[in-house]
């Protein structure tokens, strides 16, 4: 790079950038990672490369996974960051958030982080950024997790599914939101009640209709409702994960109305399948809580538009071809997650094309909000002084998913055979062409 400051690394022109301001033509031009200029699309800029999009491709920003169980170490077989990473960035993921769970040990403490950087090291293929666990053992004790760098933290109202994870009660949730509240830290609640889900009826071996009769709307509209009044009680931020209940959206709209320091997600997989096309027996679609009926998910669409949903994240939750029960086919003990980080983009988007939703919501909820959120201050948007990462985006492609030809480390996943719109025809991270082979991802800590 020359002294003269209208020499770049990377010009990318495109009469269509997704801005935060809105679409435009613009010209987008990158300096030591970061973007230096978004302006004409004919400016005259000088770099190395000087890239001009084709007619129909889209420049956006990286997307940011806010939602992202990788599972290293403790159960990479299930997981690790190198498959992770691979398979987000091949689908236009630049950031993941990594939960603190289903890894060994769980990311409660300083030196559990530690030991979860130095797994992922060498291996990211895009950027990680890590949430700590808020369990009955660190009561009183989440601080130095956030000054090691955690950029949220996470619980479960009901168990977890796995038993070094503990679910936390009434007392201890006030007793977390309490503390997060003096230095201003985000709960990020997986909202079921226990008592809701232990007096509904248990699942039923293959049956879809039965498993969702065992975790009921009713479970998550009453776990987010004392969540609500805990969070208003003490002043602290929450964010509720993965919404699948229409009738949990009255509740968080009231709260975001009375001042509630609020937010919440769904998920794709709740956008794009409904209960009414599983067939019994297929426990690639089991997820906690459940993919219910058409109108819930016509409902998710609306909260989403409306701003009651903040924004989208994949909750990808992987597993072993065993562990899923894909053998047996029993709800009840097959593995509870969705396999989905390399298809957030595509799945969102075709949904949302689909229902006559532009492009530019879909980046506010799959890029731009998440991000900053979670504050992660450098990502989710085209703009001066951001990180360079960027998703060269072909909307009106369309391809049929082969699991087999997908990223993430076991071949599991309900998106099988289905039709998504949207091509990656490109990858950027901190302005650098993603190869998949090379890794060049970074640990990204909060207070850094």
């Amino acid at each position: 790079m020359g002294s003269n400051e209208h020499t770049y690394d990377l010009v990318i022109r495109a009469d269509r950038v997704v801005t935060a301001a809105g679409e435009r033509p613009a010209a987008v031009a990158v300096r030591g990672g970061t973007i230096a200029y978004v302006g004409d699309l004919e400016a005259d800029l000088t770099a190395p490369i000087d890239l001009r999009l084709a007619a129909d491709e889209v420049l956006i920003p990286g997307v940011v996974d806010g939602h992202v169980h990788v599972n290293e170490p403790g159960r990479t077989e299930w997981e690790g960051f190198a498959t992770a990473t691979r398979a987000a960035a091949a689908g236009g993921t630049t950031t993941i958030v990594d939960m603190p769970l289903n890894s060994i040990p769980s990311t409660t403490t300083p030196e559990a982080l530690r030991t979860k950087l130095d797994a992922a090291t060498g291996q990211l293929t895009c950027d990680v950024a890590f949430v700590g666990g808020a369990v009955p053992q660190n009561i009183g004790a989440l601080r130095p997790l956030s000054e090691a760098g955690v950029v949220a933290f996470k619980s479960f109202l009901a168990p977890s599914g796995v038993d070094e994870f503990e679910h936390i009660s009434r007392d201890q949730l006030r007793a977390h939101l309490g503390e997060l509240a003096t230095f201003d830290g985000v709960l990020m609640v997986h909202a079921e009640d226990p008592d809701v889900l232990a007096a509904a009826p248990v699942p039923d071996g293959r049956s879809y209709d039965a498993f969702v009769g065992s975790r009921p709307q009713d479970a998550e509209v009453t776990a987010i409702e004392w969540a609500v009044a805990t969070a208003q009680q003490t002043g602290a931020r929450l964010h509720i994960v993965h919404v699948a209940s229409a009738d949990a959206l009255p509740v968080i709209a009231a709260a975001k109305r009375d001042g509630v320091r609020i937010t919440a997600e769904t998920c794709p997989h709740y956008l794009t399948f409904t209960a009414e096309q599983i067939p019994d027996g297929a426990t690639q679609y089991k997820c906690c809580p459940p993919i219910r009926d058409k109108a819930v998910q016509e409902a998710l669409w609306d909260g989403l538009r409306a701003g009651t949903l903040d924004w989208v994240a994949s909750d990808h939750s992987p597993a072993t071809v065993d562990v899923k029960g894909l053998d047996t086919g029993d709800f009840e003990t097959a593995w509870g997650g969705i396999a989905s980080v390399e298809l957030l983009l595509r799945a969102v988007w075709t949904g949302a094309r689909a229902r006559g939703v532009a492009l530019s919501d879909v980046v506010g909820w799959v890029c731009e909000r998440p991000a900053a959120h979670l504050g992660l201050a450098r990502k989710g948007r085209i703009e001066p002084g951001y990180d360079a990462d960027f998703v060269v985006f072909a909307p009106e492609q369309t391809q049929l998913i082969d699991v087999h030809r997908l990223h993430h480390k076991n071949p599991v996943t309900p998106y099988d055979a289905v039709e998504l719109a949207g091509g990656i025809r490109a990858t950027y991270l901190r302005g650098r062409l993603v190869d998949l082979d090379q890794p060049h991802g970074r640990a990204v800590l909060a207070h850094s």
